[in-house]
């Protein structure tokens, strides 16, 4: 053989080789995307809506529909019939094509109760808010707030505008604004109250807030962790230069003082005798008397 021969002998080897590398992989990929299809095909029937069903609107036949979902991509909580879904309603907004869920629909009971909504462990307490306390309407259910109490500042000489603004909570999630549970609700509107979701420590701290002053609530951005306990807000803080700013003393117990005792009355001295005297001794006590025209 000569060489011209021998080098294509090699070359056509070469190029063999390399085939069956690529026939492997091409294989090897098909048969992942078959096993792929095969744990695909592995379906169970689970309820979808198939229309958009509000906060607190009913579950029907008319809105929903069972489809076949992937086993290995099925959610917790699903429904597999219609049958479990009678008399039961959504307690959060729900689009076309979501499968219904138990941590998203009512009990059999069908209410649309905030109780549902409450995290393992906590209340819900309600607190009075105006335009201005309530961040001008922009506070909606779903929110994270912090709760802010302003007071009088205790001590004597305090007038009725010294005040104080303590953070009492951070990062509470704001549950209702006014009866409006739902968190789909985000149009910005003017509320009387706003119910928040506290542990019982937290429920405790609010009850006593509200008898100490006005409550005011300030939207935190979502996920933003809570920072310290921040600091005591007051007059001085505003005006750091203490410009306008009055000492305030602390109130303290009274001390008690003895009360003076009074003065002994002064005594006249008596007269000096202006002519003859006669002494009179009494136990040996003299006595002077004035003797005058008695003679």
């Amino acid at each position: 053989m000569n060489r011209n021969g021998a080098i294509a002998v090699g070359v056509a080897v070469v190029i063999g080789l390399v085939g069956v590398y690529l026939l492997n992989i091409v294989l090897s990929g098909v048969e992942s995307r078959s096993e792929a299809e095969a744990r695909a095909g592995r379906l169970t029937n689970i309820v979808v809506a198939t229309q958009p069903i509000p906060y607190g609107g009913e579950i029907t036949g008319l809105n929903t529909r069972i489809v076949g979902w992937p086993e290995i991509s099925l959610p917790k909580g699903t429904f597999k019939s219609l049958d479990q879904l009678k008399n039961r309603v959504a307690l959060q907004a729900i689009v076309p094509g979501e499968p219904l869920l138990a941590s998203r629909v009512s009990g059999a009971d069908g209410r649309a109760t905030l109780s549902v909504n409450l995290q393992p462990g906590k209340f819900a307490v309600a607190v009075q808010i105006n335009d201005i306390s309530g961040v001008a309407g922009f506070v909606r259910p779903g929110d994270m707030v912090d709760v802010m109490l302003t007071r009088q500042i205790p001590g004597e000489n305090a007038r009725s505008d010294d005040k104080m603004t303590d953070v009492v909570m951070q990062a509470v999630r704001v549950l209702a604004i006014d009866q409006v549970a739902d968190p789909g609700k985000t149009d910005p509107a003017v509320a009387r109250s706003a119910t928040l979701e506290v542990d019982q420590l937290g429920a405790q701290k609010l009850a006593l807030a509200r008898e100490l002053g006005p409550l005011s609530l300030a939207l935190r951005r979502i996920g933003a962790p809570p920072e310290g306990q921040p600091a005591t807000v007051t007059p001085r803080d505003i005006s750091p230069n203490g410009i306008g700013v009055r000492p305030i003393v602390a109130a303290s117990a009274p001390q008690r003082t003895a009360a003076p005792r009074p003065a002994a009355p002064a005594v006249a001295p008596a007269p000096r005798p202006q002519g003859p005297v006669m002494t009179v001794y009494r136990k040996a006590k003299p006595t002077d008397y004035e003797v005058n025209d008695a003679f």
